[in-house]
């Protein structure tokens, strides 16, 4: 039996060491009002709707640990909702943000508050609207620095930077999803890419300026690298430099040195940039990974990275993959592997509990009383996931439905956890095959058991072309089991798995006419 003075000392050891966690976090507070904003980057004055004034949003800077509070002031013409992508919400599903999802949107002239605590995660993640396509320009940083007293796992650089790479119409973005979804094909090409809200000096009429980093030779800088545009994956690529990835999704990866990245929607990288060319200007640029063919903006963004006393000289243009380039995308896609024992690593779970089989795509759906729809065979595109096209209810948000067993109605349990009919998911031959590509409207879910393994496969189709799709888990991270081409073979597909140390994200690309394997624990209720 111990000695009671030891478990006394062990008892006040504990009570300590809680209360130091306790007194490390703290309330950080944001307000962010939303609003219509005129500016024009490509020489033509453009209404859009803007957090706080700007293009990019403002950054927001936590502590893991710490609590946030955001006061959302919706001043705009439109119904508004903010998710902040890749947090858990552990207890806070309310404050997730998906309109109709977790909450009512805010409608023009009112406000609403988000609280929750950010546990368990540090790195780069970001915010954006969650309401129609407002996220086009409704967006920012949220950056969750160690809990204080703690280091990151790689040597500390002298200054960090947030890269957002985005998209720009010269139009309203309610109009381009209004005249997409009453067409029923999909959206206008945006007109220009971004970094931090600029288009860069390679389009014929720029008056928003190029985003410009300056750096000292031979020391090291943080850049936290977001994808925040609507749809397309983006090449990243500094002239002459590498760089070295140190996390992705905010969790830690082990240190991987590449000459060029790709990022899909949705989805952080953190590179650490060293500065070790001769002094003088370079551009840092980004265009389309278009895994469909030109079906894309063709044009490229560019920053510049300039070193302090360079002499003023033209920055030298790195030369990025072509636009489909899809093996250079798949190395960089799946070469990533996560940080064993960093910072809030955990072993991936064994034991299977729940399998999901799920082909995604786009599908088609019938034209309804439009009857000049733009998609192939007179009909409307539509997301599909085996042949479920998830469609937001609009009287009651699902959370709050689920909370007071008011489902009827508002959506069903049913959601197939493999697809209706097996086929030859990547065989172009199945192209516009009307018995496998009609997909129909609805609103289901599955329910899982908590605390239960689950493992997905994500199956890319080619029933309407073939493109390398970005999914989001909300409220979760998962590890990236395996990735590949073709058909997922369930007896060779698993020979494949890296349960060593796969990476860990919230965002995945599934590669164009490929597949994806993810697990993760369902311990996250709401």
């Amino acid at each position: 039996m111990a000695h009671p003075m030891l478990l006394l000392l062990l008892a006040f050891a504990l009570a300590l060491f809680a209360y130091s966690l306790v007194a490390s976090a703290e309330i950080v507070e944001h307000s962010l009002h939303v609003q219509n904003l005129t500016i024009s980057p490509l020489c033509k004055q453009q209404v859009i709707t803007a957090a706080n004034g700007s293009l990019p949003g403002p950054t927001i800077q936590v502590h893991e640990g710490d609590t946030l509070i955001v006061h959302v002031f919706n001043k705009s013409p439109y119904n508004l909702t903010i998710h902040w992508h890749g947090v858990f919400q552990l207890q806070s599903g309310w404050a997730d943000g998906p309109e109709f999802v977790t909450q009512c949107p805010i409608v023009p002239g009112n406000n609403y508050t988000y609280r929750f605590t950010i546990t368990g995660q540090e790195g780069t993640l970001w915010w954006h609207a969650h309401s129609n396509w407002l996220r086009a320009t409704v967006h920012g940083a949220l950056i969750i620095q160690p809990r204080k007293g703690h280091l990151y796992p790689f040597p500390k650089p002298v200054e960090e930077f947030p890269i957002l790479l985005g998209e720009w119409w010269n139009a309203n973005i309610m109009d381009i999803e209004n005249q997409a979804l009453g067409d029923g094909h999909g959206p206008n090409v945006s007109d220009a890419f971004t970094i931090n809200g600029q288009p860069g000096d390679l389009y014929n009429c720029t008056s928003f300026g190029t985003y410009k980093l300056k750096v000292v030779r031979g020391k090291t800088y943080l850049l936290r690298i977001i994808n925040v545009a609507l749809y397309s994956e983006l090449f990243f690529k500094i002239a002459n430099h590498t760089m070295t990835v140190v996390a992705v999704d905010a969790c830690y990866t082990n240190p991987m040195v590449t000459d060029v990245m790709v990022i899909s929607p949705g989805q952080t990288i953190d590179v650490l940039l060293t500065a070790d060319q001769p002094p003088a200007s370079y551009y840092m640029a980004a265009h389309c990974y278009d895994s469909l063919g030109d079906a894309y903006d063709e044009t490229t963004t560019t920053g510049i990275v300039t070193y302090e006393n360079a002499t003023p000289s033209s920055p030298l243009m790195p030369n990025l993959p072509a636009a489909d380039d899809t093996s250079a995308a798949f190395k960089f896609y799946s070469s990533v592997t996560s940080l064993v024992n960093g910072p809030h690593w955990a072993p991936v779970p064994l034991k299977i509990d729940e399998k999901m089989f799920l082909t995604e795509g786009l599908g088609l759906v019938p034209c309804g009383a439009n009857n000049t729809c733009g998609a192939p065979l007179g009909l409307q595109f539509a997301a599909s996931m085996n042949n479920e096209s998830f469609e937001l209810p609009t009287k009651l948000s699902m959370l709050e439905a689920s909370y007071y067993n008011l489902t009827s109605g508002i959506y069903t349990t049913d959601f197939p956890k493999y697809p209706p009919v097996v086929f030859d998911y990547t065989n172009t031959s199945n192209a516009l095959n009307t018995a496998l590509v009609m997909t129909s409207r609805s609103t289901k879910v599955t329910k899982l058991r908590y605390n239960s393994t689950v493992e997905i496969v994500f199956q890319n189709t080619a029933l309407v072309g073939e493109q390398s799709h970005p999914m989001h888990l909300h409220g979760y991270n998962f590890y990236v089991l395996a990735q590949g081409f073709g058909n997922y073979d369930p007896a060779t597909g698993p020979k494949m798995f890296n349960l060593v140390n796969p990476q860990i994200r919230n965002t995945v690309g599934v590669p164009v006419g490929g597949w994806t394997v993810i697990r993760f624990t369902a311990n996250n209720p709401v």
